[in-house]
């Protein structure tokens, strides 16, 4: 076998190696070390094809199990969410599939009268964007954009591909079509800018796939109740962490796995925690596009430390 390659290997040229310990100073607009956010997905499926994630194991189609336990998110569990958020004033950005607005709009407008952020999320999470080729994810991205301005007024400035399925494009296509910020990328624990061919900076706001329920009880097979504490923790630990500097955890939940009410339980646990955080003034308990909005004055104001 011959050695490929020995030298450099293939980089994505979007954003240059920045160590952790090398960054600007900067504070968050209360004078907050961390910036929380929480990432609420709502998603649909297609019934009898395409992609989801599964309780039990996939059957043929009409998988009935694992379609219906992921719609018990929107029927039940989103609900049982909203109620738990409004109960601890915490906002949150909505990742929305815009299959949506067909099947239950109702529920998108809950967020919306929340003053939540809207995030797009694609039209259904039963497909892959990375399938698309140029035109079709451009299509995908234009179509998502206009549906989510004309039925809930506001024009999304942020986007997490579903399944986090990127083409080597979707950056360039996402600056081009007027998003501000992409989700997909969990690299850091900072914002990032993005380079894009049109010279507009997309920025990275850091998505997590750790602190995250799907990874962690889908695929790890955690408990409710461990996955509470890990948010727990990882709050505590990146309190001490941005003491020093500043710092972005997100929170990536689904309605059809903490929506469950064992599971309801203990993230009720986990967000009075963090809500105690906020009050006391430690964190910034905000949205992603608010946070790409920040780095957007910071950089003007300094572009180059922010390059």
């Amino acid at each position: 076998m011959t050695a490929q390659y020995l030298g450099p290997l293939p980089d994505h040229g979007r954003f240059p190696y920045r160590a952790i310990t090398q960054r600007p100073h900067y504070r968050w607009p209360n004078g907050a070390g961390l910036a929380v956010y929480i990432g609420f997905n709502i998603e649909h499926f297609a019934f009898g094809e395409g992609l989801g994630a599964n309780i039990g194991p996939a059957s043929p189609q009409p998988d009935v199990l694992n379609f219906s336990w992921r719609e018990y998110g929107n029927r039940v569990g989103a609900w049982r969410c909203l109620e738990l958020f409004d109960s601890l004033a915490l906002p949150t950005a909505a990742l929305i599939n815009t299959a949506l607005y067909t099947h239950c709009p109702e529920l998108v407008a809950a967020f919306v009268a929340r003053g939540d952020e809207l995030v797009g999320h694609g039209h259904s999470n039963a497909e892959r964007q990375a399938a698309l080729d140029e035109a079709g994810e451009r299509a995908l991205l234009q179509h998502c954009r206009e549906q989510m301005r004309q039925h809930s007024g506001v024009a999304p400035r942020g986007w997490l591909s579903p399944w986090i399925s990127e083409s080597r494009l979707t950056p360039d296509l996402l600056a081009e079509t007027g998003y501000h910020y992409t989700l997909n990328w969990c690299h850091d624990d900072q914002p990032v800018p993005m380079r894009t061919r049109s010279g507009r900076t997309l920025w990275s706001v850091p998505y997590p796939q750790e602190l995250n329920d799907i990874p962690m009880i889908v695929a790890r097979q955690m408990d409710g109740k461990d996955f509470a504490q890990m948010v727990i923790d990882n709050t505590d630990e990146m309190l001490e962490q941005a003491r020093a500097q500043p710092l972005v955890m997100g929170i990536a939940l689904h309605p059809y796995l903490v929506g469950q009410p064992y599971r309801l339980r203990h993230l009720r646990r986990a967000l009075q925690h963090l809500a105690a955080a906020r009050d006391r003034g430690e964190v910034w308990f905000t949205t992603p596009g608010e946070i790409a909005q920040h780095m957007a004055t910071l950089a003007a104001h300094e572009p180059k430390a922010f390059a």
